[in-house]
């Protein structure tokens, strides 16, 4: 059986992943507050150099098919 993200519950199947509209709500406002993120890479990170070897590399690959 499943656990709850939240609380570590088992989960029901009414409310799934979660156990209970207390841990979905839970769950979703972490989400809305920022506590919840997906990392980004910012352009200025990337180094010209290699972002040319990997598009170069792709072009390769295309050619050959």
């Amino acid at each position: 059986m499943s656990r709850c993200p939240v609380c570590d519950k088992p989960t029901a199947a009414s409310h799934k992943p979660f156990c209970s509209v207390r841990c979905r709500d839970v769950d979703l406002n972490r989400w809305f507050t920022g506590a919840y993120s997906v990392p980004a890479v910012e352009l200025d990170d990337i180094d010209e150099e290699s972002l040319e070897r990997a598009a170069a590399m792709i072009e390769d690959e295309s050619a050959k098919h």
